[in-house]
């Protein structure tokens, strides 16, 4: 009795081509996704160390409807940005759909980029979800942005949105 082996080579040469192909995916992405680390890092508003938003929670905002501070405890690095969460369920939640906490405009003040096309620093407790979406904004004893944004919120989200883009491309 005669057995080919032929079908058993054929077996694995489509595993290994398929792995190449995957592997060939993966280092044409990697350069795409290097960059866009980069970009983030460069422009989003955090610390020396990379954290966003003072080390509050992002996902606190949506579920509690405040700031609430996080703990490096329960941290994820994000395209570059680290987070910190109050609780290992909100570390969870943001895994699961990180650009869906993500603060908009890169965690700078949405008033600022909307009236200005600048980069102004925020109060993490001084913010407004709305439609799906996280905006922070500056507030000094004097100045509360938030305010004057929702004096003028769809004039102002659509300029924002067109500046942020600038900073993002």
């Amino acid at each position: 009795m005669v057995y080919s082996v032929f079908p058993y080579k054929q077996r694995i040469m489509k595993t290994l081509l398929a792995a190449l192909g995957l592997v060939g995916t993966l280092l044409m992405a990697a350069p795409a996704t290097h960059a866009q680390t980069n970009v983030r890092k460069q422009q989003f508003n955090l610390s020396k160390q990379s954290l966003a938003i003072e080390g509050y929670d992002p996902v606190a905002y949506f579920t509690q409807n405040k700031a609430v501070k996080g703990s490096a405890q329960w941290a994820v690095l994000h395209d570059g940005v680290l987070y910190h969460f109050a609780s290992e369920q909100n570390k969870n939640l943001f895994k699961t759909n990180p650009t869906k906490y993500e603060p908009q405009y890169g965690g700078w003040c949405a008033y600022a980029m909307g009236a200005s096309g600048e980069k102004v620093e925020v109060d993490p407790e001084t913010f407004k979800v709305t439609n799906g979406k996280l905006y922070l904004f500056y507030h000094s004893w004097t100045n509360n942005t938030l305010t004057k944004w929702n004096k003028d919120e769809n004039n102002l989200l659509g300029k924002a949105d067109a500046s942020w883009k600038k900073f993002i491309q």
